[in-house]
């Protein structure tokens, strides 16, 4: 993706599951993980390398200090409100920070408390609307809600990201994330005041995701009513394709013997069905019996495999042809 013009990602979550050697090696892994990660990425490409660290992780500190100290370009966070992220920048560090909200108010909130706290003001805001993939910032209500749809919350959270960013003198771009999949959408959500976009679920399926092959065809197999919504282990709701490990959960059969990675603040073992880290790592293991596969709500679209370089270009395409369409 970097190498390709856009921003190319690394997740935080489940790098000490992947880079462990031994059982209660998760955090020391996590950190280890991380930094081979970048040095892969930097090796692959001269483009931007961003991070993503949800507030969730119990390691939240840790990556981010990681990813600062180890010059990311850019940290995207979310699964709560990063409130304290611009207190992990060391003096001199150029790392920027963009955190992700889902409404024009939690935007506000941030940036006010960002400023007044640490004197910074974000460089990137994402907004996240409901139809993206794995966990969900909204109620279970409010995710088919019309209030709630990126279309909506664009414009809000522009305005308000605007109005905050005059005051201060700076231009905050917003990027959208949610259910985008064609040039088109790319199109109509940038035309709301978007100005860039955040796609997960089209990048599965490329050559370049390190996921399984299993992974990748659990997308391409997938009908729209395979999609759909589950309650977390860790307290929110998420998206995934229903698999036979999901359905196991719904009968009870599935229970955790223990914690092995004490990974997110909000996972209480006691009460939980199932262990969300090692059920998200088989299932990028291609172990899909034993696991699932997040995925945003047009996962079922995805038909082939392609390379990233394809992807990007038929987006663009895509794009210019309806913009001439609109246009006339």
């Amino acid at each position: 993706m970097a190498g390709e013009g856009g921003i190319g990602v690394i997740s935080s979550a489940g790098l000490g599951a992947i880079y462990g050697e031994r059982p209660g090696d998760y955090r020391e892994a996590s950190v280890r993980g991380l930094k081979e990660e970048l040095r892969k990425a930097r090796a692959a490409t001269r483009g931007i390398i961003g991070v993503n660290v949800m507030v969730a992780m119990s390691n939240f500190a840790d990556m981010v200090r990681t990813a600062v100290a180890e010059k990311a370009d850019i940290i995207f966070s979310g699964a709560g409100l990063p409130l304290n992220l611009p207190s992990f920048l060391t003096e001199g560090a150029r790392t920027k920070l963009a955190p992700i909200v889902s409404s024009a108010r939690a935007a506000a909130l941030l940036c006010r408390k960002w400023f007044a706290e640490y004197r910074y003001v974000p460089d990137v805001i994402v907004v996240e609307g409901p139809k993206a993939g794995g966990h969900l910032g909204y109620r279970r209500e409010q995710i088919e809600d019309a209030d709630y749809a990126l279309e909506k919350l664009v414009p809000e959270v522009v305005a308000e990201v605007r109005r905050f960013g005059a005051e201060h003198g700076r231009h905050i771009p917003v990027i959208a994330g949610g259910g985008i999949y064609t040039g088109e959408d790319i199109y109509r959500i940038m035309e709301l005041g978007a100005e860039g976009v955040q796609m997960g679920t089209r990048f599965v399926t490329t050559e370049e995701c390190d996921a399984a092959p299993a992974f990748k065809q659990s997308y391409i197999d997938a009908r729209r009513e395979d999609i759909e919504i589950i309650e977390s282990p860790v307290g929110m709701p998420g998206r995934a394709l229903r698999s036979s490990f999901l359905e196991q959960v719904k009968a009870g059969i599935r229970r955790p013997k223990s914690c092995p990675f004490d990974c997110i603040k909000t996972c209480d073992v006691t009460h939980s069905p199932y262990c969300i880290m090692l059920a998200l790592y088989n299932a990028f293991r291609g172990k899909l019996q034993n696991g699932y596969a997040f995925c945003g709500a047009n996962a079922w679209r995805a038909e082939k495999i392609q390379t990233v370089r394809e992807l990007i270009a038929s987006l663009g395409s895509e794009y210019d042809r309806f913009a001439r369409k609109v246009r006339g």
